[in-house]
């Protein structure tokens, strides 16, 4: 019995995988280049079919720092970075109200 291994094409070699990706807003960002982003999310309850609201904290790198406190930002998620940090940076949608002053 003999397997061949078929080679894909060099393009699809160097693609990686879909990456997740989370919209959530600046907790924290008192850290050197790690800010603390806050992910809601709407969840049904399984028994009494409520809309429960879920929030979870994300612990993301920011290289340039550009993200501040109250910004809605979009994280990326990444190789681990350190014991809590699992995701970067990607954009800042829209900024806090207090930077525009």
């Amino acid at each position: 019995m003999t397997t061949e291994t078929q080679k894909a094409p060099a393009a699809e070699q160097d693609k990686r995988g879909e990456r997740t990706v989370l919209t959530g807003k600046v907790t924290s960002a008192k850290m050197e280049k790690t800010i603390v982003v806050e992910v809601q999310r709407l969840v049904q309850h399984p028994k009494y079919r409520r809309v429960l609201k879920i929030s979870k904290k994300f612990y993301a790198h920011d290289e340039k720092r550009a993200a501040k406190l109250g910004d809605t930002v979009r994280i990326v998620s990444s190789r681990p970075l350190s014991r809590l940090k699992r995701w970067r940076l990607k954009e800042v949608l829209t900024p806090s109200a207090s930077a525009k002053k």
